[in-house]
């Protein structure tokens, strides 16, 4: 069981794969930084598609080097 801070704050959320850890996370960026996600309303879907990639591997990244 890996434990991870939010990437936004110091909300921590467990899971045993990286798959479990981003649904642990999910409620939490949905509430306390669901600004970050309308920020990025404005984008184009092509974009959109972009950033969350990005974002994905660099949350990967932390998980997997925890």
């Amino acid at each position: 069981m890996k434990t991870l801070k939010c990437d936004l704050c110091n909300h921590e959320a467990q899971g045993e794969t990286f798959e479990e850890w981003m649904n642990a996370l999910k409620p939490h960026y949905g509430e306390a930084h669901a600004d970050v996600i309308h920020s990025k309303s404005g984008l184009s879907d092509e974009e959109k598609r972009k950033e969350m990639m990005k974002w994905m591997a660099e949350n990967r990244a932390r998980f997997d080097a925890a």
